[in-house]
């Protein structure tokens, strides 16, 4: 008896508190995924760093083999010094004096890769009111931009999703969901198509080291938003119309985002979707003191209702005659 008890008291908890439950899962398996990441990086990474580091011990060894005219803290601080100004993208090689950093179509390309918060990091602000002027822009500019994609990708989405599924529903007379889902699949398909794999192979013929693989790594993390710097196009010495090339990225970009928006924001819409959503969410419950005001108003009505006179009392009342009544109620003169 007690069991039961205890099992259905445990089952209705569950059932009571359902979103509650579902949201702990949620948070368990992000950590676990989060876990997962670092054992696969940290596994597949780590050797080839060691790798490298080894390469690069016996590289300045054999450097310094060569030139006993060098000390080795001489080296140190020279690397050093290089190392920083490269953090900072100025190299010290001869091929890539030619480039400079900061002219207008590089500072414009910084810009969007600021205002789209991708920041591959490879050009930074060297000076202090540079770095200051960089907060400004970026606290004005991000909201910004946040509300000029919005409304882009509202305008996009009557024309690119709404339209199509409503006209296929009501012609076809298909079921608004499926045609939800098969237009958000080839809309995702086109999208990847024109905007990873096409300039893949651009980027894979203009640059001329990189790779296919290498470019659609280029333009996944660019148009995620990651943006980690490994890859930044146009910054090879032998590199044609470099200002006219920079502009195009920086167009790619900008349109990129604007696609991804409307494929994210497509499949955000589909039913199914949007139940699973609602499994974490808390349920909207009417706050206590709109639940008590609405009792009191209903009490107060019922009262009035109950307390308010009928029309023979308040004649009764108004002419101060008493209403003459029969005791069988068939008296001819009353009548």
């Amino acid at each position: 008896m007690l069991q039961c008890l205890s099992s259905s008291s445990c089952v209705r908890l569950v059932q009571t508190h359902r979103s509650t439950w579902y949201f702990l899962f949620l948070v368990l398996g992000y950590f676990l995924y989060l876990i997962f990441g670092a054992v696969v990086f940290s596994s597949v990474e780590l050797p080839y760093e060691d790798l490298l580091r080894q390469e690069l011990r016996a590289v300045k060894k054999q450097f310094l083999q060569e030139n006993p005219c060098l000390s080795e803290d001489r080296l140190e601080k020279f690397l050093e010094k290089a190392l920083e100004a490269s953090n900072y993208g100025v190299s010290v090689l001869n091929n890539a004096s030619a480039n400079w950093n900061w002219d207008f179509t590089s500072a414009l390309f910084f810009a969007s890769t600021v205002l789209s918060t991708t920041g591959y990091g490879h050009t930074v602000p060297l000076s202090d009111g540079g770095k200051a002027f960089c907060i400004i822009y970026s606290v004005m500019g991000i909201p910004f931009t946040l509300l000029f994609l919005t409304a882009v990708v509202q305008r996009i989405m009557v024309f690119s999703t709404h339209r199509p599924v409503m006209y296929i529903h009501t012609q076809w007379g298909l079921s608004k969901s499926f045609v939800a889902v098969v237009h958000a699949t080839l809309l995702a398909t086109v999208a990847v198509t024109c905007f990873f794999f096409v300039p893949a192979i651009i980027f894979s013929a203009l640059e001329g080291n990189w790779n296919f693989l290498e470019s659609f790594y280029f333009c996944f993390i660019s148009l995620s938003t990651i943006g980690l710097g490994d890859y930044v196009p146009g910054e090879g010495s032998n590199q044609r119309f470099r200002e006219l090339y920079k502009v195009g990225i920086t167009v790619y970009l900008l349109l990129g985002l604007v696609v991804m928006l409307v494929v994210l924001e497509t499949f955000c819409e589909l039913q199914q979707l949007k139940q699973l959503r609602k499994m974490f969410y808390l349920r909207k419950q009417k706050p206590q003191d709109r639940l008590a005001i609405l009792e009191h108003d209903q009490l107060s009505f019922t009262t009035t209702v109950v307390a308010t006179p009928s029309y023979e009392d308040k004649t009764r009342h108004f002419l101060g005659v008493p209403v003459l009544t029969s005791p069988g109620g068939d008296d001819p003169m009353i009548q």
